[in-house]
């Protein structure tokens, strides 16, 4: 920068600033926290070594990249920006799940609005032959509890259906 203003990497680094000073155009003395976590994360010499390796029109983009990392590495000292990516990955992954599900019953709403009103009559033969194969019928909520009863074993320790046609067996013969 010259001899005016020293940037924030030789204010840090208590050095002259020379006019061809490769942090000036990136480390302002009016941001001095930027370099300060570059600096120690990466290292003025590394840092400095990558910036004069770049063509000077990347070097800005450059510098946004460390400057970026390097917060990432001191919030999370072990994963750093991988585990900020990690992070949303998953719940991009999460939400595409929670997308898919929504979608899934917008299109079973819409099925259901767009079946007749009346179902055919072999629909309904066919639920009734269906009600008669389970002991407990869905349509018959008044019943519901009777037929369960019946199944369920409440005074024993162990609330396991009790159904008599059933044989037991044992695993270990």
């Amino acid at each position: 920068m010259g001899g005016s203003s020293p940037c924030a990497s030789c204010k840090l680094l208590r050095r002259r600033c020379a006019k061809d000073c490769i942090f000036a155009p990136y480390f302002p003395s009016d941001d001095p926290h930027k370099f300060a976590i570059v600096h120690k994360v990466f290292g003025a010499s590394n840092v400095s070594k990558m910036l004069q390796e770049l063509p000077v029109h990347q070097r800005a983009d450059a510098v946004s990249s460390l400057v970026y990392e390097a917060n990432a590495r001191v919030r999370d000292p072990v994963y750093g920006c991988v585990g900020a990516i990690s992070y949303l990955q998953n719940q991009v992954s999460q939400l595409q799940m929670q997308l898919a599900l929504a979608q899934t019953e917008i299109l079973c709403i819409h099925q259901m609005q767009q079946e007749p009103a009346a179902a055919l009559p072999t629909q309904i033969d066919q639920q009734a032959d269906h009600d008669k194969s389970f002991p407990v019928a869905p349509n018959n909520t008044s019943n519901n509890f009777d037929n369960i009863s019946q199944y369920v074993d409440f005074e024993s320790s162990s609330n396991v259906i009790q159904d008599p046609s059933l044989k037991r067996e044992s695993l270990w013969t």
